[in-house]
């Protein structure tokens, strides 16, 4: 039976994402805070926050669910010779908050503007916590593109990406891509279809087995040196 249940301010567990209603699609709870250890229980079963700016916390755990494998992305080879000829860096976790700050901002103005300051200052604080990462697309010293997400295991819950340049944010996808492949990562959750994800590679699963997929990986450690700060080379 699909229902609506409401969170109070106390750590208490999910409830399972099969409840979620079908309309809107995947929408499972309300209110709550955005703790890390909330956040976290979210990730570890599938569900993640998104509501816009003066509105409550929305929990949702759509149906389909919308997954990359790592190294299945598709890279044209007009892409390819775009990246190359560019000659940008690329970077894993050096600059997380203004990856998450551009993103926010590229997003002004647009439907599903939902990363607000309270959004920003709960992904920060799991940024600490060594949970949520950034790829970063440099430009010379100038920030022109990157992605963040949280990690859950082998699972890389994608959340949002930037561009300030056309195809940086393809390019970051690209390196999170070859970087988590290289560290034996099994499953990117991309959270809902949408034609630009599917022309990348992304494949439309069914709740239950990505929840299966996640409860397979999420236990798994990956190398405690993964994450560290470090400049990293796209290979095309």
């Amino acid at each position: 039976m699909n229902s609506l249940s409401y969170l109070n301010h106390e750590l208490a567990k999910f409830p399972s994402p099969e409840f979620a209603l079908t309309d809107p699609n995947g929408l499972l709870a309300i209110g709550g805070d955005l703790h890390p250890k909330r956040l976290l229980n979210a990730y570890y079963e599938g569900i993640f926050p998104w509501f816009n700016e003066n509105d409550p916390i929305l929990w949702w755990s759509p149906d389909p669910r919308a997954v990359f494998v790592p190294g299945a992305l598709k890279v044209s080879r007009s892409l390819k010779r775009d990246i190359k000829r560019r000659q940008w860096r690329f970077s894993v976790n050096r600059a997380f908050n203004s990856v998450i700050e551009h993103c926010a901002l590229t997003r002004q103005g647009k439907e599903g503007t939902w990363i607000t300051l309270e959004i920003q200052q709960a992904y920060k604080a799991l940024h600490q916590y060594n949970k949520a990462h950034s790829i970063e697309v440099w430009d010379g010293e100038k920030l022109i593109g990157g992605l963040y997400g949280v990690a859950i295991g082998q699972v890389f819950c994608g959340e949002s990406m930037f561009h300030l340049q056309s195809n940086a944010s393809k390019a970051a996808m690209a390196m999170l891509h070859q970087h988590l492949l290289s560290h034996r990562y099994r499953l990117i959750d991309a959270q809902v279809m949408n034609p630009h994800l599917a022309s990348l590679g992304a494949k439309a699963l069914k709740r239950t087995d990505f929840i299966n997929l996640l409860k397979r990986f999420r236990d798994i450690e990956v190398a405690s040196d993964a994450w560290h700060p470090q400049e990293v080379q796209l290979e095309l």
